[in-house]
């Protein structure tokens, strides 16, 4: 079974209309909510792992795009995502958790799990080879300006969200594959919700989130 997490009822409601114009989800596929940011997204998509014990993982919605990162409009998945915002500091002073020592797992030797720091790299899909790099933050960014000096500060990632890397987290420690979709919104940094083009986004993303649930759940 493939557990798809939705971080808003906002975001699936529009998704599932989506599928289910498509002509639904293939079967195996189930659909739940993992909750907004990233403290509820760790520890709802931590529960959800633990109680129904998927085989993979796809996290699916909206995301803002850095200047470098693909249009308004269109979906991507990621090959990586890194975590900003946990650490010390703020604005240019900032340290990541890995900048002042500590990882964001320390590993544990009674059950073989890994150390994990600000990035994780994610499952790929098996026809195809994702590259882009996308930042979870605690906050979205509050103007254009400061989405280019984080854009600056993790030159890799074209987008950000508020929670990927918290579902990582959560995945990786249940040693659950993930995979992540995120349909692009609106600039990141752009505060001003009526420029933003939430239904493309989502209509974007639901049509490349189905396209890879078809591609591993065929027969």
């Amino acid at each position: 079974m493939t557990l798809v997490l939705v971080p808003t009822s906002r975001e699936a409601e529009r998704l599932q209309a989506v599928w289910q114009a498509a002509g639904g989800l293939p079967s195996g596929a189930h659909v739940a909510l993992c909750g907004f940011g990233m403290v509820a997204a760790a520890a709802r998509t931590a529960h959800l792992v633990e109680t129904q014990r998927p085989t993979s993982v796809l996290l699916v919605g909206i995301a803002g795009a850095y200047s470098s990162g693909p249009p308004i409009g269109a979906a991507l998945s990621f090959g990586s995502v890194v975590c900003h915002g946990i650490g010390a500091g703020e604005g240019a002073s900032f340290l990541s958790a890995a900048q002042i020592g500590w990882p964001q797992w320390a590993g544990d030797s009674t059950d073989d799990l890994p150390e994990i720091g600000d990035r994780i790299s994610l499952d790929s899909s098996s026809n195809s080879v994702e590259t882009s790099e996308l930042l979870s933050v605690c906050a979205a960014s509050g103007s254009v300006e400061e989405a280019e000096r984080r854009c600056q500060r993790h030159p890799l990632a074209v987008a950000e969200d508020m929670e990927g890397f918290a579902v990582a987290l959560a995945c990786r420690l249940a040693s659950a594959p993930l995979r992540i979709v995120r349909g692009i919104s609106n600039q990141a940094g752009q505060r001003d919700i009526g420029q933003w083009r939430i239904n493309d986004a989502l209509v974007a993303a639901a049509d490349l989130a189905l396209r890879m649930l078809r591609e591993s759940l065929s027969p």
